[in-house]
């Protein structure tokens, strides 16, 4: 998937001409970015939750944006609406789960690797209290 799956005016301007846009995020990972760090401690939204909350794009358009430029703000707290942890950040997303007191279900026997879920009826924040501002 490409940046080409953002919405329209989600993706950077390629002009050759004005090369100062070349590193300029994309507005609509932005907005992304924005809804991922208003998710108070200790509570998560997902991918497709966030993309209601923006009423554009979907979970997959979240999830590439998170995949893209989401290093700099809580990735963690975006996840999947199962609760399983994102391959390969199963360790460092448990260090903030585990810091930030997120609910979460102890993994049985047989479940892979033993790792919990996250328990997505008791962490899952539904937006309220909106911070004042936020489009």
């Amino acid at each position: 998937m490409s940046e080409e799956s953002l919405p329209d005016h989600g993706r950077p301007p390629y002009d050759d001409a004005r090369p100062e846009y070349a590193d300029a995020l994309p507005e609509y990972a932005e907005r992304v970015l924005e809804v991922a760090e208003l998710i108070p401690s200790g509570r998560v939204m997902t991918y497709g939750d966030v993309a209601e909350w923006l009423e554009e794009g979907g979970p997959r358009q979240v999830g590439r944006v998170m995949a893209l430029y989401g290093g700099a703000v809580p990735w963690w707290r975006v996840v999947r609406s199962d609760g399983v942890l994102l391959p390969g950040h199963e360790l460092r997303a448990m260090e903030h789960y585990r810091a930030e007191g997120t609910p979460l279900k102890e993994a049985s026997r047989a479940a892979e690797g033993h790792l919990p879920r996250l328990d997505m009826k008791r962490a899952r924040w539904d937006g309220g209290g909106r911070a004042q501002g936020h489009t």
